[in-house]
């Protein structure tokens, strides 16, 4: 195992987090409003434009998201010196060779959280979160053919998409076409598009979002004005994401998925995958084993409650865990013993 970043730049991108989330406080201009629905809350921006009340998604409630939200004015006062921090901090970083963003990614990301798409729900899924996640744990995970892609995955949920009444702006289809991606047409061309792929490269942007049954066909997200493609199994995935911050200008502020559960979802992922994808289900479990060897030394306590969480969850669930772990003698060996008890 590759030893931890110092502590010192750990310190560094925990603090670039914090100062990364003071920066979107700054954003609100009007009067901050809370919103219940079912168990959650969430909080609007409530401003005025001419004589029209309009209202801007921020953020679900949580303690740290309201202390935030009750510092805005102040913060919205030290909005420079908060930026430059950022700056400084991704300079640091960069410095010390944590995981940074190439400019293709940065300025897509970029241009994806300026429209709002990880204030409204989304997260990013796939190998661009398990680089974000390398840095969140603060240990480099190697440069292996798990880093290989440049696809771009972005997970959100349908129901909250359809429940904050907030949208994107600009809407995504400009977005990328600006940025020379077109849309890849799916067998309805009624419904919008759930795949862009780059005019002149490779790259590809795909929207995902979790089936609850076994139709796993495309659905709507109206929040981010696109459709996505459904799976089983997802929710686990994106439930309860973490922000991160991609190393790219001065930090673009996204959501990841818990490492624990993404190490976890992986051996589901392989075990689904067709024989002719089995080069990606070998590169799924080679990233849960990387994973998992960083999370059973630092986080033994979550990766253990990640797995038996999943594990508990049905008879389909412990089929798939299973067959993965019995392709893999590190993931067996280490997590095996939680199928017990």
């Amino acid at each position: 195992m590759q030893a931890s970043f110092s502590l010192s730049l750990q310190t560094s991108y925990q603090d670039l987090v914090e100062t990364s989330l003071n920066l979107r406080s700054t954003e609100i201009n009007g009067q901050p409003v809370l919103r219940i629905r079912g168990d959650r809350g969430y909080w609007y921006d409530r401003y005025r434009v001419g004589t029209d009340i309009k209202e801007r998604y921020i953020a679900e409630d949580s303690v740290a998201n309201r202390a935030r939200i009750e510092r805005a004015d102040e913060l919205r006062q030290d909005r420079a010196a908060i930026e430059k921090r950022c700056s400084e901090l991704v300079a640091i970083l960069r410095a010390g060779r944590y995981p940074a963003l190439d400019q293709q990614t940065g300025g897509l990301l970029a241009a994806l959280t300026r429209a709002g798409v990880f204030r409204l729900g989304g997260t990013v899924v796939g190998t661009h979160a398990f680089r974000l996640i390398s840095a969140e744990l603060g240990r480099p995970l190697g440069s292996t053919t798990a880093f290989a892609t440049g696809d771009l995955d972005i997970a959100s949920f349908e129901q909250l998409s359809l429940s904050l009444g907030d949208r994107v702006d600009p809407d995504l289809n400009s977005v990328l076409t600006d940025l020379k991606f077109d849309s890849v047409p799916g067998l309805d061309h009624a419904r919008p598009a759930w795949r862009w792929r780059q005019s002149r490269g490779t790259a590809l942007v795909e929207f995902l979002t979790p089936s609850f049954d076994d139709d796993e066909s495309v659905r709507n997200l109206p929040a981010l004005g696109v459709s996505a493609h459904s799976f089983l199994f997802l929710n686990y995935l994106i439930a309860d994401p973490i922000p991160a911050v991609g190393l790219y200008r001065h930090g673009i502020l996204l959501r990841i998925p818990r490492p624990e559960r993404y190490a976890v979802h992986k051996l589901i992922v392989a075990a689904r995958r067709p024989d002719r994808q089995q080069l990606k289900a070998r590169k799924d479990i080679l990233q849960a084993e990387v994973l998992t060897e960083v999370l059973v030394e630092d986080r033994p306590f979550e990766i253990e409650t990640a797995f038996r969480d999943a594990w508990s969850r049905g008879k389909s669930w412990r089929v798939h865990l299973d067959a993965t772990l019995q392709k893999s003698d590190y993931l067996r060996e280490n997590l095996g013993a939680f199928r017990d008890g």
